[in-house]
């Protein structure tokens, strides 16, 4: 008896879910879709971006059931797999993020510094409602997240419920796409460690040999993602680290350049954001659209579908496929404590994720700063679960991108004002 699959994308009315849409068309004689369930709570880009879904579905001859609703429970009620791709506040709380903490001199960016911690801030209760509601409803299923801040995320969800979870990024697949192209080695090995939006390629391996000292003397970087304003890492640095760093260590590494560019730019990538969802909703509105528009690829999403689906058929296909994810550490960098959620290769099958053990690593400058944001991703998911200011505070003091205490106090009580409304665990 074939197999059927429903799958529920949480956060649906996201420009970025035509995306999804095209991984799973592209997988459509691997992944038996009957029933597809699209859940949003904004009732506009629901119905628009569910529509361009619709007819996606059947321009491509999918046989199956397409549901829009507002009602979580039914969305979740039986899925196999449940993406998450919620944005709470949605943009206009990306902007105050980004531009709130512009006044202190501190960095204002979605997923890092104290806009990233807000972020958790809001994600993570909202996160855990929808994991509680699994639980109940399809306790079997899947929890692909690719929400940010997604490596915070995966350690809120993974120490506090049962359901089975892996945390996702593009960064990677960009990242390690680009270096093998880059070093034209396609079938190489990278070895990738990290937190999400925190990582490095530690090697390159191909037919015996490791030619990560060849990129570090051609002071190789990776693809930079399209939501950074990226001024790119020099020879001499990426030498000093040992190692390729991902495009986000640049607002660890050049914190006072990137801070200098945020304050400079005429918008914020925000409010950029806001403007090419509007387009993208206009487009998507056109009756005669059927197919993803390459607009879509000024986002920062690039390659989602890829990274998505692409993990949803290894785990239903039980394909043993390595794919880099957000998961528990649980001894694969020994460096690392077992509960806390890292970046890293795992092998995917029908049991989940079984993350590659990197053995024998000697990277202190990267064991040092994983160890010292990993401090702050425990405060922030303390902070976010138990409402706490303290640890709150505690987190932004351990912050690379924050520190100071008066600081960090006077921005995070502006901003918890200014998301008050999102904020249910500080009241």
């Amino acid at each position: 008896m074939e197999r059927k699959l429903k799958i529920a994308i949480i956060g649906a009315g996201s420009t970025y879910t035509p995306e999804l849409m095209e991984g799973i068309i592209k997988r459509k004689d691997s992944l038996p879709l009957h029933e597809l369930a699209l859940m949003d709570i904004d009732d506009r880009k629901l119905e628009i971006v569910g529509g361009l879904c619709e007819r996606m579905t059947a321009a491509a001859g999918l046989n199956c059931q397409v549901i829009k609703t507002k009602d979580l429970d039914e969305a979740l009620r039986g899925a196999d797999f449940v993406l998450g791709q919620i944005r709470v506040g949605k943009l206009p709380a990306r902007v105050l993020d980004e531009q709130i903490p512009l006044k202190y001199d501190l960095i204002g960016q979605e997923t890092c510094g104290i806009g990233g911690f807000f972020k958790a801030m809001r994600t993570i209760p909202v996160m855990l409602d929808i994991a509680k509601r699994m639980e109940e409803l399809c306790p079997d299923a899947w929890l692909i997240n690719f929400s940010n801040p997604a490596g915070i995320i995966t350690e809120a969800i993974l120490n506090h419920t049962n359901v089975k979870m892996l945390g996702l990024c593009n960064v990677p697949y960009n990242m390690n796409k680009s270096i093998r192209e880059t070093m034209e080695l396609p079938n190489a090995e990278l070895t990738y460690v990290g937190l999400n939006h925190l990582s490095w390629v530690t090697a390159i391996e191909q037919d015996g040999k490791d030619y990560l000292k060849t990129a570090l003397e051609m002071g190789l970087n990776s693809e930079t993602m399209k939501n950074i304003p990226s001024t790119g890492f020099s020879k001499e640095l990426v030498q000093l680290v040992g190692a390729i760093p991902s495009s986000y260590l640049e607002y660890y590494y050049f914190k006072d350049k990137k801070l200098k560019l945020l304050k400079d730019a005429e918008l914020s990538r925000g409010e950029k954001c806001m403007q090419i969802e509007e387009e993208l909703l206009d487009i998507y509105s056109n009756a005669e659209l059927h197919s993803k528009p390459e607009l879509l690829s000024s986002r920062g999403g690039a390659n989602y579908s890829e990274v998505a689906i692409s993990l949803v058929d290894a785990i239903f296909n039980d394909k043993q496929e390595k794919h880099v994810v957000n998961l528990l550490n649980n001894g694969a960098l020994p460096f690392m404590e077992d509960s806390d959620a890292i970046e890293v290769t795992a092998v995917i099958g029908k049991d989940g994720a079984k993350p590659i053990a990197v053995s024998d690593f000697d990277n202190q400058h990267i064991i040092d700063y994983m160890r010292m944001v990993k401090a702050y991703e425990r405060e922030t998911v303390a902070a976010a679960v138990e409402g706490s200011e303290a640890a709150a505070m505690r987190a932004l003091m351990m912050n690379p991108l924050v520190g100071d205490y008066q600081t960090a106090h006077d921005c995070f009580h502006e901003l918890k004002e200014a998301h008050k409304d999102y904020l249910p665990q500080f009241k």
